[in-house]
């Protein structure tokens, strides 16, 4: 991909052009996100106060009996807003789904283990052990370039 960034004294207000042979997922990808007015806070109750979740505070996110929970540092956080939602929300570069219940941190993670047949184990920083389901294998072989 090439950026190309042009000063120009006349223009009045920020203007963004994008030039494709195509329409790629990628280019999507880069659309959607420029033109997003979702804000990109993440919220999540404990103890019955809300607090905003850093994106860089987050090591997993998974659903359990119906719901949808945050793990960090500081403890696992209740959150009001679906899977999908959250992945539209965080970082594509830092965040990865591993399965259809849950979204890792990649730079929580201590390491992936591909010895087993069909799919990925991996732990995380905070110790809690996962599993990468057989669906999003061959993505996660792909982000860790094997």
């Amino acid at each position: 991909m090439q950026i190309e960034f042009k000063i120009d004294a006349s223009c009045t207000e920020p203007k963004i052009v994008v030039t494709a042979a195509s329409m790629t997922e990628e280019v999507h990808r880069i659309i959607q996100s420029l033109s997003e007015d979702v804000p990109q806070v993440i919220s999540g109750s404990k103890d019955g106060k809300i607090e905003v979740l850093e994106q860089a505070d987050l090591i997993r996110i998974y659903t359990g009996s119906g719901k949808v929970f945050a793990v960090t540092g500081k403890g696992e956080y209740a959150l009001r807003l679906r899977l999908y939602e959250l992945e539209e929300r965080l970082s594509p570069h830092q965040f990865v789904r591993i399965s259809n219940s849950e979204i890792i941190n990649l730079k929580k993670v201590l390491n992936f283990d591909l010895s087993f047949t069909g799919t990925i184990y991996v732990k995380l920083s905070n110790g809690t052990a996962t599993y990468v389901s057989r669906r999003y294998v061959s993505k996660i072989k792909k982000i860790l370039g094997v």
